[in-house]
């Protein structure tokens, strides 16, 4: 028989980097389903109008500031509740040639999408372990298990996710906490601003990577591919020779699509937010 989904009503779920995007759509997705939400993003009054529209709790965050991190998830659990969720869906996606690439965009990404992301699950861990519940949510990519040419720092910090989840899962195996890491293809928000779609590009809706958060949060489960069908191609992908996967990856024109996609008005703009999306992080490294 098979389980029944756990209800999410009253849980006290945190969401990084969620006033746009596929952090918006979750917040979304669950409010309808009865959860107190909590909007956090860096751009506080963004978070302020989400929140008011949808019913949530705004919060202003810069997710590299590990000790406001702590301090906020300090605040949550005082005035909204004991935290169940944590969603760690704050990232950001330099592209470029690797080659003409700096240490500063690497520091940068690498700052928002790993390191903050453990710092935070280090934190939801601390708060859940006690009560012997709760789950952790860390958002990858498709990106973290395949080939993304032109855009090799993200796709390495996306790979850090991956392996950092798998191992973790091993460590809180019989505490009462669930992981979850999710695996997107191309989602149309402005990470993928500028980008054309080629006969290869799977493109999803921020709905359709906030569904399959929710249902995972309702049977919870380690990997969760979106599209799920991505899971079978990601497995047979494996096992197709090198030659064959690069003659598939120049014929469908994946290996050159991101570096297309530069100098666009919409990945221009996107790129000057991302310059400016860890002002704390930013603020420590030029202290070195």
């Amino acid at each position: 028989m098979a389980r029944q989904p756990r209800s999410l009503a009253g849980k006290v779920v945190v969401i990084t980097g969620a006033a746009r995007g596929i952090g918006r759509s979750t917040a979304e997705l669950l409010i309808g389903e009865r959860a107190r939400v909590v909007i956090a993003d860096l751009d506080g009054a963004l978070a302020a109008s989400a929140a008011a529209e949808l019913g949530a709790t705004p919060l202003e965050l810069d997710v590299t500031d590990h000790v406001a991190f702590t301090a906020a998830l300090d605040t949550v659990e005082r005035d909204v509740g004991p935290l169940d969720v944590l969603i760690n869906n704050a990232g950001v996606m330099p592209i470029g040639p690797f080659a003409e690439s700096n240490d500063d965009a690497a520091y940068r990404a690498f700052a928002i999408n790993v390191f903050s992301l453990m710092h935070g699950t280090r934190e939801a861990i601390s708060r859940m372990r006690p009560r012997g519940s709760g789950h952790i949510v860390n958002i990858a990519s498709m990106a973290g298990v395949v080939p993304t040419p032109g855009a090799a720092v993200y796709a390495s910090s996306k790979h850090a996710v991956v392996g950092f989840c798998e191992s973790l899962w091993w460590e809180l195996r019989g505490t009462g906490i669930e992981l979850s890491y999710v695996l997107p293809t191309l989602v149309n928000t402005e990470l993928a601003a500028g980008m054309e779609r080629t006969r290869a590009t799977r493109v999803v809706e921020p709905a359709d990577v906030a569904a399959e958060v929710v249902a995972a949060l309702k049977r919870p489960r380690l990997a969760v591919y979106v599209p799920r069908s991505m899971g079978t191609v990601t497995k047979v992908g494996n096992l197709i020779p090198r030659a064959v996967g690069n003659k598939i990856m120049t014929a469908s024109g994946s290996d050159h699509v991101i570096l297309d996609s530069l100098g666009s008005e919409g990945r221009t703009a996107y790129e000057k937010r991302v310059a400016e999306s860890a002002p704390a992080a930013d603020a420590e490294r030029a202290r070195r």
